[in-house]
């Protein structure tokens, strides 16, 4: 990002949002979605297929879409690094593990 008046300059990367990050056809999807008014009926109409089938790719997305935000909240491994700390055994590594997981679901909640 450049200003052309002042040539001041940022360059970072910025995260995708989550709907970019989701296979073209489900972007299409969402967009007919949104447009229809959610009709899932009209959508089959438009599309010339049957409600069952656009019910899954509904389902679909919403499988897909539900696992990227799980990545965002639970990075990978991070519960298995901070249990193999030696201070987090016993009693005090079950108490971060619930406190790693109470978060995570709070911000799952939050991201929706």
């Amino acid at each position: 990002m450049c200003c052309d008046q002042c040539g001041v300059a940022v360059e970072a990367r910025f995260p995708d949002d989550r709907l970019s990050r989701l296979p073209i056809e489900h972007q299409r999807f969402i967009e007919m979605f949104v447009l229809s008014g959610g009709n899932l009926k009209d959508i089959a109409t438009q599309a010339g297929v049957s409600y069952p089938t656009v019910r899954s790719r509904l389902d679909k997305i919403i499988e897909t879409l539900r696992a990227e935000i799980a990545r965002e909240v639970t990075p990978s491994g991070s519960i298995l690094d901070v249990l193999a700390q030696p201070e987090n055994s016993g009693p005090r590594g079950r108490r971060t593990v619930h406190r790693v997981d109470v978060h995570a679901a709070g911000e799952l909640i939050k991201s929706i």
